[in-house]
């Protein structure tokens, strides 16, 4: 079968979707590739999504194991995951979800060299981090290689989303200059990680078939408390140390 073709269990899997946005679209997320940053409470969702929609390969990073306390976000992991490699866990789930995929785990750490070793492979990344220093270097590596990356963080039942698509609008450091005081643990809840980690992942299809409007230039803020969606604009910062 050729790469760029669909095959019948494929024309049936993604049957609603092509409805909507047609083959050609389908077909760019078959051949495109994601790289995930995180497989916790945000990239559960996201990596889930992105393996049902029929993103052809998806690259699956972090370092952790999985712990009873990451259960009650953490929903590609489930108890009898504990102590397994965060990686190797979802990408179990994953290729039972949707075998016509492939998924690659990487049990490793962000680092610069892993950054740009990645980063350079795949079509869009993903920040599904929990810590800022992380989220800082992935933003200039993707800036500095050229490739999109949908930024997302959570805390109780807030959370931020926006599209950085290096030429088109501001990197992560245009609207946060420096990083905020990093917290090892902070409330949050296992919805909050859903609604974002789900709006992530709309952002990276929109972005492979070109369908719609992605979050780019735009800083999307959801409250869980009141169930407002509010969205700010946001631009480039004349001297960015990453993009000016």
């Amino acid at each position: 079968m050729a790469r760029n073709a669909l095959s019948s269990s494929e024309l049936v899997r993604y049957d609603r979707q092509i409805r909507l946005f047609g083959l050609e679209a389908q077909l760019r997320l078959k051949e495109s590739s994601v790289l995930i940053v995180g497989v916790g409470g945000l990239g559960s969702p996201v990596s889930i999504y992105l393996a049902a929609a029929g993103v052809g390969r998806i690259v699956l990073l972090d370092p952790e194991r999985v712990e009873l306390s990451n259960l009650n976000r953490q929903i590609v992991h489930w108890t009898s995951d504990i102590g397994r490699l965060k990686v190797e866990s979802a990408a179990d789930k994953l290729r039972k979800l949707n075998p016509e995929i492939e998924v690659e785990p990487i049990a490793a750490a962000l680092d610069e060299s892993i950054a740009k070793e990645l980063v350079g492979t795949v079509d869009v990344v993903v920040d599904a981090l929990d810590n800022w220093h992380a989220r800082f270097l992935l933003n200039r590596v993707c800036v500095e290689l050229d490739k999109p990356l949908v930024h997302a963080g959570i805390k109780g039942m807030y959370g931020q989303l926006t599209v950085i698509y290096p030429g088109k609008g501001p990197c992560l450091q245009c609207f946060i200059p420096r990083p905020p005081p990093e917290e090892e643990v902070f409330p949050v809840l296992g919805t909050t990680a859903g609604v974002i980690g789900v709006l992530e992942a709309n952002e990276v299809i929109k972005l492979i078939t070109g369908y719609g409007q992605p979050l780019i230039g735009k800083l999307l803020i959801y409250d869980g408390t009141s169930g407002d969606i509010n969205i700010l604009k946001v631009k480039k910062r004349e001297g960015c140390p990453v993009c000016g």
